[in-house]
């Protein structure tokens, strides 16, 4: 008989960075192995639901009795499993060997139940069993188990008084095919068919009476929106209606979406707004802080930052002035925060920091961050004269590029880094050109991502990328083809993107060369090297030979 299979475990808040992979791998790992085990068919795909306190699957047309199989178990081949007895001369083999015996052994079969079957290439052993097919209820709990324990979870847990591990403890275990209870057991816990709802809004224990109906009875009775996509549709709807009724624009953020997604099972937008004598903070710190801390999407106005922001509450209410005001006493901290970091830091010039940078070590074997800027002043220089571009500007920008590093503000929030160091070149009165140049040094942070622009801001990003890149190769730290912990190839894409999309008439050599020789120095070592020597399994690095190859001419767009 076909059914809708459901299985469910109830669990404590789930990580929500990885609940969505974990709702697709327990999918995947269960598609597998029930259409192994020949109760689904292969094309059967089932759907996969995700809440902060379940994972659930669910399979239409699912066999409560597998068919009758004949299982095939492949074995050694004939030359490798038989051998001549011992003075036959040139007598046929016919001995099994040890290996022979192992697999009859395992397959529980004689040698007369072996048969003969060839590949093309070799002629082996074969055996065919007949098996009768088998109630789900035998299988089931060992294939969730299975499933279980390969999913993405980087730490697992053990709560109670049993073994039982998972990324967080589980509560509750529903296994039903059809509207019957599959029998089983996982992680200690008995199968049945109750699961809970929503915390707050539920009326309680919901039982579910099929499993068709499982993802209704949740909303229904439970206030669960237990799809996750769905979920994640209806707070983008709610985000957009929200932002227009006040004739503003949210700030997008797919993985803040997926994130604020994984933090509720009934969502409800609620707009609320903090004070405006805040927005004298850079609007860099204060978005970082709403997204990164608060999980809120910041409301602009053509592109500019308003004080009105939208809250993703796990709760609808008739009145939400609790929530709005709750969560407006809550941001106001985080954001005084801000501006007292900011305030603070301003206090300070950038030009006065640099000497701090003697203190923090950039890597053991080449010295601290303050001796790297004395490289990146240097081979910022070269490569300013290079370009034609402003020598004691970029050189400047140079100096300064890292001070940030040292603020209080880029000790709190490290993604701000350039961000905030463009922000105090200007308000110590630095040129525009060295604060741009500041802030552009880090582009492209990634594929896709924008490139510094002017000659100074491109001279400080190059001398940058080519200093990490010829230090580490210095010392042995080249990548590897699964790791590259300092992100070399992505320093190596920089520099070939910021060369040739600005078409830059600049030697590649002479780049390197002068990038090899102030780290060979600092890293002592013995023989010069070039990068170009380590192209072997290095893709940037090849690519960089392919660059010197197919350069453009010399010569300004």
């Amino acid at each position: 008989m076909r059914e809708t299979l459901l299985i469910e475990l109830l669990t404590e808040e789930l990580p929500p960075k990885s609940l969505a992979k974990l709702g697709m791998a327990f999918r995947e790992q269960m598609q597998k192995s029930l259409a192994d085990a020949e109760f689904i068919d292969r094309t059967n795909q089932g759907k996969w639901f995700a809440t902060p306190r379940r994972l659930a699957v669910q399979f239409a047309d699912c066999l409560e009795t597998q068919p009758d199989r004949t299982i095939e178990k492949k074995g050694p081949s004939v030359s490798s499993g038989l051998v001549s007895p011992v003075g036959a001369g040139d007598t046929p083999l016919g001995m099994p060997t040890k290996a022979l015996e192992g697999f009859m052994r395992s397959a529980g079969v004689t040698f007369d139940q072996l048969e003969r079957a060839s590949d093309g290439k070799a002629e082996y052993f074969l055996v065919r069993q007949h098996k009768s097919g088998e109630p789900l209820a035998v299988h089931l709990s060992e294939m969730i188990e299975a499933a279980l324990k390969k999913l993405p979870i980087a730490k697992f847990m053990r709560w109670g008084n049993n073994d039982s591990q998972f990324v967080r403890p589980v509560h509750g275990l529903i296994l039903m095919h059809g509207a019957n209870v599959v029998a089983g057991k996982v992680l200690g816990l008995e199968s049945g068919n109750i699961t809970r709802g929503h915390r707050f809004m539920s009326a309680g224990d919901i039982t579910i009476s099929h499993a068709d109906q499982y993802a209704d009875a949740l909303a229904q009775r439970g206030k669960v929106v237990a799809d996750f996509a769905t979920r994640r549709a209806m707070i983008v709807t709610q985000l957009t209606e929200a932002a227009a009724k006040l004739k503003l624009q949210f700030l997008q953020d797919e993985a803040l979406v997926d994130e604020v997604t994984a933090l509720v099972e009934h969502p409800a937008v609620y707009a609320a707004q903090f004070d405006a004598e805040f927005l004298t903070v850079p609007p860099e710190c204060l978005i970082l802080t709403m997204k990164a801390n608060q999980k809120y999407f910041p409301l602009l106005d053509n592109g500019k930052l308003t004080n009105r922001f939208l809250i993703v509450s796990n709760m609808q209410v008739a009145d939400p002035v609790n929530i709005v005001e709750g969560n407006a006493r809550v941001v106001r901290p985080r954001l005084a925060d801000a501006k007292f970091f900011f305030e603070t830091d301003k206090k300070t010039s950038l030009a006065s920091r640099v000497d701090k940078l003697d203190r923090i070590v950039y890597h053991n074997k080449l010295g601290t961050q303050g001796a790297r800027v004395k490289r990146l002043v240097t081979l910022t220089g070269k490569i300013a004269t290079l370009l034609g571009a402003e020598v004691a500007q970029a050189e400047r920008a140079a100096l300064l590029c890292k001070a940030d590093l040292v603020t209080d503000m880029v000790g709190e929030f490290p993604e701000l880094q350039g961000i905030m160091g463009r922000y105090y070149a200007l308000a110590d009165g630095e040129n525009t050109v060295v604060a741009e140049a500041i802030k552009d040094h880090y582009h492209p942070r990634g594929a896709g991502d924008t490139l510094p622009v002017g000659n100074v801001a491109c001279a400080v990003a190059l001398a940058e990328r080519l200093d990490s890149l010829a230090g580490m190769f210095c010392i042995g730290q080249i990548p590897t083809g699964d790791k590259d912990p300092f992100a070399l190839r992505r320093a190596a894409l920089g520099v070939l993107r910021i060369l040739i999309e600005h078409r830059l008439p600049i030697d590649l050599n002479d780049l390197v060369n002068a990038a090899v020789a102030l780290s060979r120095r600092r890293a002592l070592m013995p023989e010069p090297i070039s990068l170009f020597s380590y192209s072997t399994g290095y893709v940037p690095t090849c690519a960089i030979v392919a660059f010197r190859q197919a350069k453009p001419k010399r010569s300004c767009p």
